[in-house]
């Protein structure tokens, strides 16, 4: 029986994760057999995926450190490329890292442009540069979008076709709820409050010292209360060292079943903007977000940025019921005044908690299927129709 090829490009760890999580959907879904090549990371090696290079050659983010790597960048693009061609798979996936994966992409179209292209998980033009929308439709030929509203983004944006799959954090729900216990313990005294500054260096930089002073006032207003912060391993130091200026010193946990742990016990967080406000969300943990960026991107965002909160899961419900505060807002006094009212029982609580259950409809698939499954039909459908 001939083997159908799909081959999969991702260039970070969360396309990686993504790809691994794909790929097992796919051998579970196909009839026959399949085969697979391209780049990937240890999550999609565990699955028997042999990548062409390290993941690790084009994990890079931010204009300098790209930059600074502009060369091996290049060559990993170029190599990826002639793979491609040279294997002439069924379908090509695209995974994430669009400053990589697109670059990809429509270097292959030229190629071989007969060839389905799928792109799993969209760019954010819904928020920012939105004109990319339509360049993209010379080259991809579907989305696999992982928050509701991108596909009517796209289609009045005038991108490719689009289809709601499904955010991974759809399932990990087991991991996020609290169970009856942890339900006690969320409203138990004193509360404990989880704070989360950034997964990023330069928002860790930014982050701590508001946040750190944020917690000395609401020690002083609020009365007893448990601060822990779930560290990101690869800046433990440095979530560390920044901790020991703080008055109110936190309690300082790592790895993710602590993390997750701590989000069914919070009663109320402190966050950065990130994909964390949508896993606090989906734990049902009312939140303040706060978030700095440098003057030059701030200038850049301001004239760029087309949403009106940064927030997803207010992005998601359409409303901005998680307060945010950015840049200059984003100070101690504000910060607490937010705070005071989530960590007792009353009716800004009571809102944000209405606010947040009403994510799961808005998020689900129907029959409840996995995300990895319904984007895994496409992209099997996209081999049968070529």
């Amino acid at each position: 029986m001939t083997h159908r090829r799909i081959w999969l490009v991702a260039g970070e760890d969360s396309g990686d994760q993504l790809g691994a999580k794909l790929i097992r959907a796919l051998c579970a879904l196909s009839e026959g057999p399949l085969a697979f090549g391209g780049v990937g990371g240890e999550a999609m090696a565990a699955e028997g995926f042999a990548s062409l290079f390290p993941i690790d050659d084009v994990a890079v983010m931010g204009y300098l450190p790209v930059l600074a790597r502009a060369r091996t960048l290049l060559r990993r693009i170029r190599e990826t490329v002639e793979d491609v061609i040279a294997a002439k798979p069924d379908v090509l996936v695209i995974i994430d890292s669009p400053g990589f994966t697109h670059a990809v992409a429509s270097r292959v179209r030229k190629k071989l442009p007969d060839l389905p292209i799928v792109d799993y998980v969209s760019p954010s033009v819904w928020a920012w540069r939105p004109w990319r929308a339509r360049g993209m439709r010379p080259y991809i030929d579907h989305v696999l979008a992982l928050l509701p509203f991108e596909p009517e983004a796209h289609r009045r944006l005038g991108g490719p076709p689009c289809s709601y799959v499904g955010h991974p954090l759809i399932e990990r729900l087991a991991d996020l709820r609290p169970n009856p216990e942890e339900e006690t313990a969320r409203a138990a005294k004193p509360p404990t409050l989880v704070v989360l500054p950034g997964s990023r260096r330069s928002e860790i930089e930014r982050l701590m010292p508001v946040f750190g002073q944020t917690l000395a006032e609401l020690a002083r207003r609020a009365g007893p209360f448990e601060a822990v912060l779930p560290a990101v391993s690869r800046h433990r130091a440095l979530i560390e060292r920044l901790a020991l200026a703080w008055e109110r010193a936190p309690r300082i946990v790592h790895g993710e079943a602590a993390k997750l742990a701590a989000f069914r016990r919070g009663r109320a967080a402190l966050a950065a903007s990130g994909t964390v406000t949508l896993e606090l969300a989906l734990s049902g943990m009312p939140m303040v977000v706060g978030y700095k960026v440098s003057r030059i991107e701030e200038v850049v965002a301001r004239r760029l940025i087309q949403v009106p909160t940064i927030v997803l899961p207010n992005l998601i419900l359409g409303e901005n019921a998680m307060p945010e505060f950015v840049q200059a807002e984003c100070e101690p006094g504000r910060l607490v005044q937010a705070l005071l009212p989530l960590l007792t029982t009353g009716p800004a609580r009571d809102a944000q908690v209405r606010a947040l259950a009403r994510l799961d409809d808005r998020m689900r698939l129907p029959g409840d299927e996995e995300p990895s499954r319904a984007a895994a039909r496409i992209v099997l459908s996209a081999t049968r129709a070529r």
